[in-house]
């Protein structure tokens, strides 16, 4: 069975102030079917809009039992699937390794039940690669995705995957843009000099 495709990206500005602005971005792809969404918000966090993206993809998945790539720079995110922290969390009753309560449960509770509707494997991207700068050395970032993800990919799939990843992250920095855009908070010059 063919994978369903996901690259997500998050975003936020300023974000280790009170008042910021995110957004999210995902990149759906099925065999020929290809679905873009975003959206934001404010007073966020980085990590809250890369789980967002995450979980407005999974919701808009209409049939279970896919087997599901997710792509995404966040570590934060691929690192907790992998490493399967979401069960110590579970075992712990939300606390993290630190005795502390789990930072953004609602949004992991949210995701976590998608484990089982589906077959989802998660890659670590690196996030904004300019394929077509003249300093990248393709051969080694390439090089370091193959180790990070287990090396099944060619230099073709690695260039769609960087492509795709940066139109997530179109998608995210668009919606910070449309939460300035229509934020009454915000100032009107400012919402003027974003669009």
């Amino acid at each position: 069975m063919k994978p369903l495709k996901i690259f997500t990206d998050g975003g936020c500005s300023d974000n280790q102030s009170d008042e910021n602005f995110g957004g999210w971005g995902a990149v759906l792809i099925y065999g020929e079917h290809e679905k873009k969404m975003s959206g934001g918000e404010r007073n966020t966090t980085n990590n809250r809009m890369e789980l967002t993206a995450l979980l407005r993809a999974l919701e808009a998945i209409k049939k279970d039992g896919l087997n599901v790539e997710v792509y995404s720079d966040s570590a934060y995110l691929v690192k907790c699937f992998r490493d399967k922290w979401y069960a110590n969390w579970l075992r712990n009753g939300w606390k993290n390794a630190g005795k502390k309560p789990v930072e953004n449960q609602d949004l992991w509770k949210a995701i976590i039940p998608y484990l089982k509707k589906h077959r989802i494997e998660f890659y670590i991207v690196k996030g904004h690669v300019n394929l077509n700068s003249k300093k990248l050395d393709i051969d080694s970032l390439f090089n370091d995705f193959l180790k990070k993800n287990e090396g099944r990919f060619a230099l073709g799939d690695f260039k769609y995957i960087i492509e795709m990843n940066n139109a997530a992250d179109s998608l995210a920095s668009g919606g910070i843009e449309a939460v300035k855009l229509f934020d009454p908070s915000v100032d009107g010059d400012e919402r003027m000099e974003n669009r």
